[in-house]
C-alpha cells in the first residue's frame, strides 16, 4: 500500500496578469517532513491555499491517497484531513484553550454546544503534544509560542494527517523552536506528514527528509530527498546561484585606529556586569548568545533605554551619558535599527518619505520649522534609489511594503541623518533568502565604506557572514570573542563551544 497521502499533479493557478503557479508538482508521504522553499512570490503561498481550498486550481488535480479530490473551502480541506498553522494565528483570544481547539466541530447535546464535554478531547491533545497547559486558560493568556502549539493541537483534533506549518519559527526563541521540533517529531512518528515552510535553512536540514523548491511559480526541485542536496545547492535552486563572502566587494578595516565606540566595565539596571567591547570604523563587530543573553537589552542601556549603572561608554573617543534616542542620534550620531520593524523600525500609516526623512526634519526645515517638501523626497529618492528600495513611488505608505523593503526604509532613515555608528538588531528576521543577500551586502558596503557596525543577530549563519569579529554574551555578561575567518562550520563550534562552556561552569 502506498504511504502517499497527497500528490498535487501539474497545478496550474492564474490571477490578472500573473501565473502565480505554472504546473507545479508535490507529493507528500506519511511520516515525513517535507520542506516547502522559495523567495517571496516563488508560489508558496498560494500553492497552500490551494492545497488548503482557498482556491480553486485553474489546472492539474490534487490526489488524496491515490483518488482525485477537489476541495472548495478550508472547510473542506480540513475534513478531508489538511490543516495548517499560519505565521499570523488563526485563534480567538478570548476563547479557552479547548474552545479555540474543538471550535472546527465543537461537542453538543440536545444541539447545544457542550463546553464540558470540550475538556477531555483537549487534554487529550495537548498531552499528544506534550504540552501542560489548562485547557480553561484563555487563548490571550499564552506566550506565542504556546499559541501555536495551541493551533497544532487544533490540527489533532480534526484529524489532520497533512499539517502545513508557514514559517512556524519566526516568533519563537531557540529553545521554543526545539520544542516545535520535537512536537514535527511527534506527528510524523503518528503517520502525519508536516510540510515545513521556512527561510531558515539551518532548520530546514535539521528536520526535514524531502523538499520542493518553487522558483517564479514552477517546480525547479519536487519531493527529492534532503540527503542527496547541500544548502548551497537549495539556495542555487531558489536564486539562481549560492552566496557568499567571495561574492561581496573585498573590504578591510584599520584595526588599531581608535574605536568609534568604547564600553568599559558596563552594568546596567536589566543586570549586565563588567561589560566591554570595542568597534572601529569600517568594522562589524557581532553580537551572539541565546535568548536571554542580554544582546538587545545592553544597546538600549546604550542608547539611553535603559540605565548606565557602572562602567563608561566611549563615542569616538567623547564619554558619553546618553539619556535617550533622540540624544543618541543627534548628538552622538549613534542609529539603532531595530528588529521589531512594524512597531519601532517604520510607521506603517505613513508614506515612505515621511518614515525616511523623519530623522532629518530638522536639518531640512525653512523658516518656522516648516519642512520643505521637495527636500523631503529628494533626500527620500536618493535613498530609495542608493538601497534599491522595491516601491510604487516615495508616497506609498509603508504597511503597504514587503517585510524587507520596510526593513530597507527603517535603515534609510538613519543613512539620511548621516549615522557615524549604526546599531543594527536582527536586520533579516522574516525576510526571503535573496532579501536577506541583499541586505547582506548594504551591511557590508557600508562597512566598506568607513560605517562602524554593532550587528546583533540569532542567525549564526548571517553573523558568520557579515561580522569580523564575534563578542559571545551569555547571563548579561562577554564569555568570549572570536576572530571570525568566514568558516561556517569551524566558525559555528567555536561559538557554541564558548555558550556550553559557560553553561557547564554555570552547572
Amino acid at each position: 500500500m502506498s504511504n502517499v497521502l497527497l500528490r498535487c499533479e501539474d497545478i496550474v493557478k492564474v490571477f490578472p496578469g500573473v501565473r502565480a503557479l505554472d504546473g507545479v508538482g508535490l507529493t507528500l508521504t506519511a511520516g515525513t517532513v517535507h520542506a516547502l522553499l522559495g523567495e517571496n512570490g516563488a508560489g508558496k503561498s498560494t500553492l497552500i491555499k490551494v492545497i488548503t481550498g482557498v482556491h480553486a486550481p485553474d489546472g492539474g488535480r490534487l490526489t488524496w491517497r491515490g483518488e482525485e479530490i477537489q476541495l472548495r473551502s478550508p472547510l473542506e480541506a480540513t475534513r478531508a484531513g489538511i490543516g495548517v498553522v499560519h505565521q499570523e494565528r488563526n485563534l480567538i483570544p478570548g476563547f479557552s484553550v479547548a474552545e479555540n481547539i474543538t471550535l472546527q466541530d465543537p461537542p453538543s447535546r440536545r444541539g447545544l454546544v457542550d463546553r464540558e464535554a470540550m475538556t477531555a478531547p483537549a487534554e487529550r491533545c495537548l498531552a499528544e503534544l506534550g504540552l501542560d497547559l489548562d485547557p480553561h486558560r484563555l487563548v490571550r493568556e499564552l506566550s506565542v509560542a504556546q499559541q501555536q502549539l495551541v493551533e497544532i493541537a487544533k490540527a489533532l483534533y480534526t484529524d489532520s494527517r497533512v499539517l502545513l506549518l508557514d514559517e512556524p519559527t519566526a516568533s519563537l526563541s531557540p529553545q521554543e523552536a526545539e520544542h516545535l521540533f520535537d512536537v514535527v517529531r511527534r506527528l510524523t512518528a503518528r503517520g502525519t506528514c508536516v510540510v515545513f515552510v521556512s527561510h531558515k535553512l539551518e532548520e530546514v536540514f535539521a528536520v526535514c527528509d524531502t523538499v520542493t523548491v518553487l522558483r517564479d511559480g514552477n517546480s525547479v526541485l519536487e519531493s527529492a530527498s534532503l540527503d542527496d542536496h547541500t544548502q548551497d545547492d537549495v539556495v542555487s535552486l531558489m536564486v539562481g546561484r549560492a552566496h557568499t563572502v567571495s561574492d561581496m566587494t573585498p573590504r578591510t578595516f584599520d584595526a588599531s585606529a581608535d574605536p568609534a565606540l568604547s564600553l568599559t566595565a558596563i552594568a546596567t539596571a536589566s543586570g549586565h556586569e563588567d561589560v566591554s567591547l570595542e568597534v572601529r570604523p569600517g568594522e562589524i563587530v557581532g553580537l551572539y548568545g541565546l535568548v536571554g543573553a542580554g544582546r538587545s537589552e545592553l544597546v538600549k542601556a546604550v542608547l539611553g533605554l535603559d540605565r548606565v549603572t557602572a562602567g563608561e561608554i566611549r563615542v569616538y573617543g567623547e564619554s558619553a551619558r546618553i539619556r535617550s534616542p533622540r540624544e543618541a542620534l543627534h548628538t552622538y550620531g549613534i542609529g539603532y535599527l531595530t528588529e521589531n520593524r512594524k512597531e519601532e523600525g517604520v510607521f506603517l500609516e505613513q508614506p515612505i518619505v515621511r518614515n525616511i526623512t523623519v530623522t532629518v526634519w530638522k536639518k531640512i526645515a525653512r523658516a518656522l520649522g516648516r519642512v520643505s517638501a521637495r527636500q523631503e523626497r529628494e533626500v527620500a529618492q536618493d535613498l530609495i534609489d542608493r538601497l534599491g528600495i522595491r516601491v510604487a513611488g516615495p508616497e506609498q505608505n509603508a504597511g503597504e511594503l514587503s517585510g524587507g523593503n520596510q526593513q530597507k526604509v527603517s535603515l534609510a532613515k538613519w543613512l539620511a541623518a548621516d549615522t557615524r555608528l549604526l546599531i543594527v538588531d536582527e536586520p533579516t528576521v522574516g525576510v526571503d533568502v535573496r532579501t536577506k543577500h541583499a541586505f547582506h551586502e548594504l551591511i557590508w558596503d557600508l562597512a566598506r565604506d568607513g560605517l562602524p557596525i554593532l550587528l546583533i543577530s540569532s542567525d549564526l549563519a548571517e553573523m558568520v557572514t557579515l561580522a569580523d569579529r564575534v563578542v559571545v554574551m551569555a547571563g548579561h555578561r562577554v564569555r568570549g570573542e572570536v576572530a571570525n575567518d568566514h568558516d561556517y562550520e569551524r566558525m559555528s563550534g567555536k561559538i557554541i563551544r564558548i555558550i556550553h562552556d559557560k553553561a557547564g561552569a554555570a552547572a
